[in-house]
């Protein structure tokens, strides 16, 4: 049986793959995960996909790695983890009533060959009030995430609209994964 392997520690991917019933194993890497700010935000989530399953690869070289990581760009600047409850509330201000991209980067490594995606996905916020900000801050969900929110917990009731992979936006682009495991010789066990 060939082995898969998540190179991530995050609760939203691994639920992601668990629903697709494929076992597999998770061994995250800490990677250096600073980039080239000349780079798009396409190329900056691939890159930073691509050393999260190389790296974890370099030790199991039998195994289909998975690498993924996820940005959000509001008019094509990145914005990543809030540092702290004010840079969240200021990354809120500003996608509050505004369309921002999303941008999920994918890296396979297999023993025979490779692959490397992104999806973007758009989404939309309502306008918020400073009450709704606040509010949400003090909930300590956005500290984990890249643009201050998580659209599959409370930060799903800032969300107006999305147009693109909603589980792009929740860390894992699911189907393009599957299709591009199939792609590279992985066996799904259905």
């Amino acid at each position: 049986m060939q082995n898969l392997i998540l190179a991530s520690s995050s609760p939203r991917r691994k639920e992601l793959l668990e629903t697709l019933r494929i076992p597999f194993a998770i061994s995250s890497s800490n990677v250096d995960e600073s980039f080239n700010p000349d780079l798009s935000p396409d190329e900056v989530v691939m890159e930073l996909a691509h050393r999260k399953a190389q790296a974890v690869f370099e030790e199991n070289h039998d195994a289909f790695v998975i690498g993924s990581d996820t940005i959000v760009a509001a008019e094509n600047q990145i914005l990543g983890k809030p540092a702290d409850e004010a840079e969240a509330i200021q990354m809120l201000k500003r996608l509050s009533g505004n369309q921002h991209d999303v941008y999920t980067g994918v890296s396979i490594v297999s023993p025979a060959s490779s692959a490397r995606f992104f999806e973007k996905t758009e989404v939309w916020f309502w306008e918020l009030t400073d009450d709704e900000i606040r509010s949400y801050v003090k909930s300590g969900e956005p500290f984990d995430k890249a643009g201050a929110y998580g659209i599959q917990g409370l930060g799903g009731m800032l969300v107006k609209k999305i147009h693109g992979d909603y589980f792009a936006v929740v860390g894992l682009p699911v189907a393009r994964t599957v299709r591009e495991l199939k792609r590279l010789g992985f066996q799904l066990p259905y």
